[in-house]
């Protein structure tokens, strides 16, 4: 079994934001391989699964996404190793997309909360770069990871998520 998790914040207000790069990044996912969510969340995320990959994402807000991810781990018996984060980072370049098999939060939150609900940071991630300089230094750190893609940023999102979209086909083998 493999768990893919995007992270984002719940809520309409928060569609096509900065922090819900990872909600998107899935949605997009499942609208290339004709998936549908879930009606109901469970263990506190909405669900979705194709044979033996469950993807989620934690309804109870970004800073706080670990406990769903944990709750899906301990209950599917999910090795850490098998679970693959999608989360935005602002300090990478828009449009860049870092993977890494393992590593530290480097300071994003939803990462912190993942690491310390698993009590390891040794699961696969995807960081999607959201920065953009001139606008973080306008609006400050917080005001800019729930700021929208100016218009420019949302030409690229097909790219950029078709990109993700094949690096998360290569995490569950296909």
């Amino acid at each position: 079994m493999k768990l893919v998790v995007g992270l984002g914040n719940p809520g309409a207000e928060y569609n096509f934001t900065r922090h819900n790069f990872g909600f998107l990044a899935l949605d997009f996912y499942f609208r290339l391989n004709d998936l549908s969510w879930g009606d109901k969340p469970r263990y506190g995320a909405i669900t979705g699964r194709r044979d033996d990959i469950l993807f989620i994402k934690p309804q109870n807000y970004y800073n706080e996404s670990g406990s769903a991810v944990s709750e899906f781990a301990r209950y599917y018996k999910v090795q850490t190793s098998d679970i693959l984060v999608l989360c935005d980072n602002f300090d990478l370049e828009f449009g860049k997309i870092r993977a890494r098999v393992n590593g530290t939060a480097g300071g994003n939150n939803g990462l912190k909360s993942v690491t310390k609900a698993l009590g390891t940071d040794r699961y696969p991630r995807i960081r999607l770069g959201t920065g953009n300089d001139e606008l973080k230094r306008r609006l400050g750190d917080t005001e800019f990871v729930l700021s929208r893609f100016t218009a420019e940023e949302k030409e690229r999102l097909p790219e950029i998520l078709g990109e993700v979209a094949q690096k998360i086909d290569e995490f569950c083998g296909r």
